[in-house]
């Protein structure tokens, strides 16, 4: 466990329930050290400009160096913990939570991710054990934690409406053009396809991962990194 100031006491305490109930050994090294020793490294180039999400993203990095320490001297597997929604739109540290040798969450949505946690509990509980995984876990709103007060819904729509346009855009291959009849907002349209197009380079650079859906990242979608075309949503005629 990797905690920061941003650190929220529910986060720790699911971890530490998650690792007894899976037998798990838990070492906690804390970031704020070597954290701040970057920012303080940084504080002259960054030249006064207020904290934004370079300051945020130095966090992951942290604990992506310590986690390839410890794989390193242990011969320990790194896992990255994206799944294909984060990556799809780029909502991953490169360098950061990015790092690793294997990526069991690449191609996997993360309502479906929620879906497995809850099955993966019922199974428990049909066999008469105990579910490993906290409930809180799975049912409080997602936030990388990185700031005070983060969610992922202030920089995403919801998990459950992005999934479902990535889902066309993906996997079906449907255009803004199409994506817009079937009644998504043109603005939403446009912004979630500049983001999923613009994080290929991204998505280069990840572990790989299982194949569970008919369009995995990598193997079967490869977009141009170089070329700079959009595909732009139509917009409603002015009034």
């Amino acid at each position: 466990m990797m905690p920061s100031r941003f650190s929220s006491t529910g986060s720790v305490s699911d971890s530490e329930l998650l690792a007894d109930a899976l037998g798990i050994d838990v070492r906690t090294i804390g970031i704020e050290g070597p954290h701040q020793a970057l920012l303080d490294s940084l504080a002259p180039s960054f030249d006064g400009r207020e904290p934004d999400v370079a300051e945020e993203n130095l966090q992951a990095r942290v604990r992506g160096t310590l986690l390839m320490g410890l794989s390193n001297k242990f011969n320990w597997l790194t896992l990255a913990t994206g799944n294909k929604s984060e990556l799809s739109v780029g909502y991953s540290t490169i360098y950061g939570d990015a790092v690793g040798g294997y990526a069991p969450l690449k191609d996997v949505p993360k309502t479906v991710v929620w879906r497995l946690a809850r099955w993966r509990n019922e199974q428990a509980l049909a066999r008469g054990e105990t579910p490993p995984i906290p409930p809180t876990s799975i049912d409080k709103a997602p936030s990388a934690e990185l700031r005070p007060g983060q969610l992922d819904t202030d920089s995403l729509p919801p998990y459950d409406l992005l999934d479902d346009l990535l889902d066309d855009y993906v996997e079906q291959d449907r255009g803004a053009a199409e994506l817009v009849a079937d009644g998504f907002d043109p603005d939403l349209v446009e912004r979630v396809l500049r983001m999923t197009d613009t994080a290929e380079f991204k998505r280069r650079q990840y572990p790989p991962g299982p194949k569970i859906s008919f369009k995995a990242f990598g193997r079967d979608r490869r977009l141009p990194i170089t070329n700079r075309w959009r595909e732009r949503a139509p917009q409603p005629p002015a009034r």
